[in-house]
């Protein structure tokens, strides 16, 4: 087992039922690496860690933690610490009583349970609720105890089911942030399921993006966004969503050239990532970032139909050719519902995707 990796998983499979979830799955997943399960609903993301802590019963394959085989082993002694969706406290303890029962049922010392527990407070800057019952705590605060109960078992691996889900978005977003230090200062390596595609791009050193119990693309946030591997990829990553247009490519003259009825692309721009594409029905994906407003000729003429402001940005929809798209950019705007617009695609940014909707 290579030492540089914390979990192993081979050839996995996971039955519900007569059901199969999860098929011949395999990750290597690296020492002090944030990684990411991400996916819609039902994908599999969850069962997957659960399988790694020990909580589901696996059909066929192996798991390893820290290069020992712990397919069969108890989750306690898999050498993990787990943070829920649900916060889990014990109601009648106090903070400090939380953060230590796990260690005192294991029989730790003294000494060292509360070594651990002041160190974990500190990190979690819960030195001054120590003393509060959950009851007495804000939602975000509960969360932290809920990881400082994780922290304190001193491990390698650490994983995490939709811990934020609960919160409001301020309070997401603040333990976001304290998550991101966490793990830069501890170095240790995090597990982490999520829907949120805001906490998997800025939390994550590596996300896998999950669908139907497989992996579709096991990469980091810029490739993932850049460069998703296939059609669903790239459909499920971004907000506003991806546009897609049908068409189909030929070679014309010294280039490549999409084209529908409504449009004709020169690709000149476009790097393939296959060497050599054929001639074929495609669809053609634009990020609303990678439309601007024409000068002159335009890619696309069509009318607004809903402004959309957010502060630093402004995404504008709008129909062409019956369908309807996003564009984003940067400030203010004065387009209205009704108005015309005229836009450029820009083909180096633009992406490919072949009738097995594989990035071509």
């Amino acid at each position: 087992m290579n030492k540089n990796i914390a979990v192993s998983i081979k050839d996995l499979k996971i039955d519900y039922g007569k059901n199969t979830v999860i098929k011949d799955l395999n990750i290597d997943i690296k020492k002090g690496e944030f990684l990411v399960l991400l996916g819609p609903s039902g994908c599999g993301k969850s069962t997957l860690l659960s399988s790694i802590a020990g909580l589901q019963e696996n059909a066929d394959g192996r798991v390893w933690i820290s290069g020992k085989d712990v397919t069969w082993s108890e989750p306690k002694d898999r050498g993990i610490g787990m943070v829920f969706q649900s916060y889990a406290l014990y109601p009648t303890m106090t903070v400090k009583k939380n953060l230590s029962f796990g260690l005192r049922v294991a029989g730790l010392a003294k000494n060292l349970i509360e070594e651990r527990v002041s160190r974990t407070s500190t990190i979690l800057k819960l030195d001054e609720l120590l003393d509060r019952k959950p009851s007495e705590l804000s939602g975000g605060q509960r969360q932290r105890v809920a990881i400082g109960r994780a922290l304190v078992r001193d491990v390698d691996v650490f994983l995490f089911d939709e811990p934020l889900s609960n919160l409001d978005a301020k309070l997401r977003n603040e333990l976001r942030i304290e998550l991101k230090k966490l793990h830069l200062s501890l170095g240790n390596t995090m597990i982490y399921v999520t829907h949120d595609q805001i906490e998997a791009m800025t939390l994550a050193d590596r996300i896998a993006i999950m669908r139907g119990g497989k992996i579709q693309q096991l990469a980091s946030p810029h490739e993932i966004y850049s460069k998703p591997k296939n059609l669903f990829v790239a459909g499920f990553i971004g907000s506003p969503a991806m546009n897609f247009i049908q068409g189909d490519i030929h070679f014309a003259g010294e280039q490549w050239v999409f084209k529908n009825s409504a449009l004709t692309l020169p690709l000149a721009e476009y790097e393939f990532s296959t060497i050599y594409p054929e001639p074929q029905h495609v669809t053609l994906g634009m990020r609303p970032e990678h439309l601007f407003l024409a000068e002159k000729e335009a890619d696309i003429r069509g009318t607004v139909t809903l402004v959309e402001p957010m502060g630093a940005e402004t995404v504008v929809w709008f129909d062409w050719n019956g369908a309807n798209y996003a564009f984003r950019f940067m400030g203010d705007t004065q387009f209205r519902p009704g108005d015309d617009i005229a836009l450029n695609i820009d083909v180096a940014k633009a992406l490919l995707f072949g009738a097995d909707e594989e990035r071509l």
